[in-house]
């Protein structure tokens, strides 16, 4: 697997993942190279790269939710899966239904529990985090 990323100049690069080649005890490859960068390789344990997804995934959910610090208010019809709801239990947007002047839609908890509920094309919802087109 290969992603494009930058560095704080905004030079990119390539940086790879794949599993290392077999031996004890198993590995896992990582190899960054690109015209503005050095090739560079290293490789660590499985539970090292989990530790590293983790990580790179809190890091993620932390910048998504700094760069929209401002709550957003948006139509109910215009909520799309992933918007997470303003509040003080964690609900995110699972689908939406529009049924004329009405709007279903399917929210999920922070626990992992799911519920429907129908609102008014018009009703002014209120976002915590909006999830960006293609995002």
């Amino acid at each position: 697997m290969s992603i494009e990323i930058r560095d704080t100049e905004g030079n990119g690069a390539t940086l790879g993942v794949a599993p290392g080649q077999a031996q004890e005890p198993p590995r896992v490859a990582i190899r960054i190279e690109g015209p503005s960068a050095h090739a560079a390789s290293w490789s660590c344990s499985p539970a090292a790269a989990r530790e590293l997804a983790a990580a790179l995934v809190a890091a993620a959910v932390e910048a998504e939710n700094a760069r929209s610090a401002e709550p957003v208010t948006v139509k109910a019809r215009e909520l799309r899966r992933g918007d997470v709801r303003d509040g003080d239990r964690l609900m995110t947007v699972e689908s939406v239904r529009t049924d004329g002047a009405n709007v279903q839609v399917t929210w999920t908890s922070g626990a992992g529990r799911s519920w429907s509920q129908m609102y008014g094309a018009e009703a002014d919802i209120r976002l915590r985090r909006r999830l960006l087109p293609g995002g």
